[in-house]
Parts: C-alpha cells; structure tokens; sequence
C-alpha cells in the first residue's frame, strides 16, 4: 500500500477514532451510574475494568473452567461484565435461548462488531451480513443444501474418505504395531478436501504427501490465530470503513499484534484462492455442461449449483460476484474446522471408550457387508447418529454464540430465579444495546435438563426416548443448521470407513482442548494444534475395503 494512500487513510480515520473514542467513553460512564434490571441478576465478579468477564469466558487456556463454573452455580442466566464496564448476559436457559436464537432472533441479532469481523475475514457472506441482505443470501443458499443434493455428495464424501483411508493404510501396513499419527492433520486435510471436492468443485489435497501444501496449512492455523484476537474482535469495527476488504485486511496486518497479523495473511489466502476457483467455475459455466462436466463434482457440488441458481435469480434476489465469492470462503472455512475439529473430538472418545468403539464397528461392518453406504444406509445406523449427536452436546464446536438486542425486550425465563435483592424474577427486562452471550456448552450440560450424568458421555442417551424435560424445552440445536448438517453427513461417512478398518487408540502425549471460536487440541500447552493418536489395523476376515 502506497505511503500517499495510507496518509490519505490516515487523515480520514483520525477524526473517525476520536469520536469511537468518546463515545466508548461515554457509553462506559453510562453502564456505571445507570442502573439497569440486569444488575439485580446474580453473577461472578470481574477481574479486570479493561475486559470485564469476556476474557475468562473466551480465554483458551482458562475458558473451560469458567463457564463449567457458571453452568454449575447459575440458574440458566448470569450477569457478566464485558469490556470497559459493559453488562454482559450470559444465558443457558431453555426458554430464553429459544426466544434469543429463534422466536426473537430479529430483536436478537448477530452484534455488529461481529458482523464487521467476519467482513474482514471472509467478504460480504452469509456470515457477514444482517436483514434484509442476510435472509436474500439465506433464500439463495438453502435450496443448495436440500436432502436431494445431499443424497448426490454422498459418492463423492466415499471417494475422499477412501484416499483418507489408503493414506493411513500405507503408513500403518507392515508395522508390528499401532502407529502414532496427528489425526488432527489427517482430519483437517480430509475436512478440507471434502468442502472442496463436494463444496466447491475443486481438489485442494490428493491426501497423498505426508504433510499438506500451504493454502491447507494456512486453514489449519485458523483456530489458533483466533484464540489470539478473541478478546480484540470487538476492535476491528473502528477500522477505517473507506476502502475495499482488501484494504481493510491489510490496515488489520499492520497492527502489531501477532495474531492480527497472521489472520490478515490467512484471510489474504483464502480470499486469494476463493477468486480463482470463483473465475474457472464461472467460465467452465459459460461455456456449457460438457466443460461443468469436466469438472471435480459434474456440477453437482454447492457452489456450481448455487451459482446456477444465481445466473437464473431475478435481479431483485441475485447475488453480486462479491458475494457469491465470499460464501466460497466463507464455506471452506466452515467446513473444514468444524468437520475436522468434531472428526477429531469423535475419534478421541472412541478411544477413550474402546466398548463404544467396538460397538460401532460391529453396527458400520454389518451395514457396509455390500459396499459403500449411501444417504439412506448412513441415515439408518442409529448407533452412528448416536454417537454424533451425543458428540456434538457434550463437546459443542462452538461454545457460545453473542448476540445484541435491537430494541427493548424482555426474556422469559423457564423457571424463576432469585434476584440480588431477595425478589423473585420470571422474566427479565433486556435493554436496547445489551450484549447476550448464549451458553451453548451450558445448556448441553444443564442437569436440569440432562440430568445429573449431564457432563458425561453416553451415546445410549439418544436410542431411548429422552427426558421430558429435553422434548419440551425448545432447546435450539445445531441440528437445524444447514451449514453443520452438511458437516454431519461428512463425520458419518467418514466415520465409517475409518472405524471399518483402523482401530484408535490415545497417545501417551497430554491432550489439551483449547476454547476458541472452535476448540482445537494441542500437546500440552504447545501453540501448534495437534492430537497424536495410536492407529492400528483392525484385524478381521473380512472388510468393506477389500479389495479396493
């Protein structure tokens, strides 16, 4: 960037930064000597006027411990402090949950700074737009992830999963033991080739080389990177508004902190790879359905299909190119932390439970004895989806999720609680301006709901009617996303073919699951996302990879 565009810029933002300044202030001052409703619910101290609780609650290292600690002492709801002396609430009750995320969400919208944070990451996407803007993206998308094109991503989630499972048979044949391998690295490189292949129409990793080219090393490090501007995000909005993403990303790299550095130069990649995809999709299309053909996909991946659809969209629904790009990134973000990072956690269980690894093995070998199974097959293992969901509740990828109210409103609570003051509160009164951090972690282990083996894993929970108290709270789920039941077609399938022929063991290394915007594991307290895992053969007379 030229010294004359940046002091340009400069004159620009230094009025711009005072008044952000002022106003932080006098909005500080404001949440000191007025008081709010919020302030007769019960919650921890806050250590620090400069972050409030928001560090502890999103800190990698302490996180966890934090909020086991408000899923422990607080009814469903707790008064936090976030920076500067702003209210905080943390909710992990039913009844509120489901107004914030699904009866209200249009009061309780994605805050703003968030919003322009994933703007900076990823383009103008799903993920970083609201209203209007948000439900036109949101009418383009969800025909694309329909159970008709699901069925089609099947043959290729197979394929991929297949390549993932000669690479480890290669590096465990022939071996007197089990193997010690970072199936987090596996996990992230198959993750990324099926958002390629089955997502975009593109092979990112044959999964042939023992180690990943740089675009999948830059994916694998986001996690991390962001477990290092957690606590910063609320920042990013005060950069200068002038300028494209491009320009904002760069201003984001100069900033001298390391992890803002590293994401501007991951977010630079992925941007970067997103538009070459975009411009041979987009030619491949102009020149008719033998050149689509040719394609990874036949044209029947997300991104063909929804840039298709977008061709034919009348001019008031079409999405500009801009935006089309940025669900592409947007998409192999997504895609790829999520699945891995549950693939990953998924694997970790069995082995720390060998009888529900064995358990499921016997149910995958008995279904695949003919092949390959498809959407219907996957669909019928009961055991498999078991494990999944059960997965997916005590180890959410997502710990919790913010929101910020857009009006006065007020919250129903599922049952009273005790006020500071000894009164008894049923709902509560939420202030135009409140930030809501929704507990997703504390509710899917609320032994109020659960019951009181809540915080353990059992798979068997979910072959069995559940608890009263779950059918009827309305708890928003993961389940209803169309963006994690693509991911959980994903696990199931590969699930499959890995527990058909590998078994899993843990390593004698520490494992440390980190809180970030997605939990990832490390050795011990190393910076570097890994999990070392023992894998062996499984020995047996027949398989449903012999032969391949």
């Amino acid at each position: 960037m030229s010294s004359a565009v940046l002091v340009g810029l400069e004159k620009r933002t230094l009025p711009s930064v005072l008044l952000v300044v002022v106003g932080l202030l006098w909005k500080s001052f404001k949440q000191l000597v007025v008081r709010s409703p919020l302030d007769n619910l019960p919650g921890p101290p806050s250590n620090s006027f400069a972050y409030g609780n928001l560090r502890q609650l999103v800190s990698p290292a302490y996180g966890w411990g934090f909020v086991e600690h408000l899923t422990e002492s607080y009814p469903g709801i707790a008064r936090l402090r976030g920076p500067l002396g702003h209210r905080l609430l943390y909710i992990f009750d039913p009844l509120a949950m489901h107004h914030v995320v699904v009866k209200d969400a249009h009061i309780f919208e994605t805050p703003s700074w968030a919003i322009k944070f994933n703007r900076i990451r990823f383009g103008p996407g799903i993920a970083a737009s609201m209203g209007g803007n948000h439900r036109r993206q949101r009418k383009m998308l969800n025909p694309v992830f329909s159970i008709a094109h699901m069925r089609d991503m099947v043959p290729i989630f197979n394929e991929v999963g297949h390549k993932l499972v000669k690479a480890l048979e290669d590096r465990v044949s022939g071996q007197t033991g089990p193997v010690e391998m970072d199936m987090l690295a596996w996990m992230g490189r198959t993750a990324l080739e099926l958002v390629g292949q089955a997502g975009l129409g593109y092979s990112f990793d044959p999964l042939v080389a023992d180690t990943p080219d740089d675009f999948a090393m830059a994916i694998k490090a986001i996690p991390a990177t962001l477990s290092k501007v957690n606590h910063l995000r609320r920042l990013m909005p005060y950069l200068p508004e002038a300028g494209r993403d491009a320009t904002r990303r760069k201003i984001m790299g100069m900033i001298p902190q390391s992890g803002l550095q590293e994401l501007s130069r991951i977010s630079g990649i992925l941007n970067r790879r997103s538009v070459e995809i975009y411009e041979d999709k987009k030619r491949a299309l102009k020149q008719g359905d033998e050149a689509v053909m040719r394609q990874i996909g036949e044209g029947k991946d997300i991104m063909s299909i929804l840039m298709r659809a977008n061709m034919l969209a009348s001019d008031m629904d079409r999405l500009p190119e801009d935006e089309v790009i940025a669900q592409m990134s947007t998409l192999i973000f997504a895609g790829m932390d999520t699945t891995s990072n549950a693939l990953s956690r998924t694997l970790c269980l069995l082995a720390i439970h060998p009888d529900a690894q064995e358990k499921l093995r016997k149910e995958v070998l008995e279904a695949s004895k003919n092949g390959d199974l498809g959407y219907d097959g996957l669909e019928s293992l009961r055991y498999l989806d078991a494990v999944c969901r059960e997965t997916m509740r005590i180890h959410p990828p997502v710990a919790n999720i913010f929101r910020e109210t857009k009006q006065d409103a007020v919250l129903p609570l599922s049952q009273p609680i005790g006020g500071v003051d000894g009164t008894t509160i049923r709902e509560i009164p939420v202030p135009k301006g409140t930030s809501i951090a929704v507990g997703i972690f504390s509710s899917n282990r609320n032994k109020a709901l659960w019951g009181e083996d809540a915080a353990e894993w059992k798979p068997e929970r979910w072959l069995s009617a559940l608890p009263n108290s779950i059918a009827g709270a309305k708890i928003p789920g993961v389940y209803s996303n169309f963006g994690f039941k693509f991911s959980q077609l994903e696990m199931k399938v590969v699930l499959c073919l890995l527990i058909s022929k590998f078994t899993f063991e843990l390593s004698e290394k520490p494992i440390v699951w980190n809180l970030s915007n997605i939990s990832f594991p490390t050795v011990g307290n190393s910076p570097k996302s890994a999990l070392p895992m023992k894998v062996g053969l499984y020995r047996s007379s027949t398989s449903v990879l012999d032969g391949f």
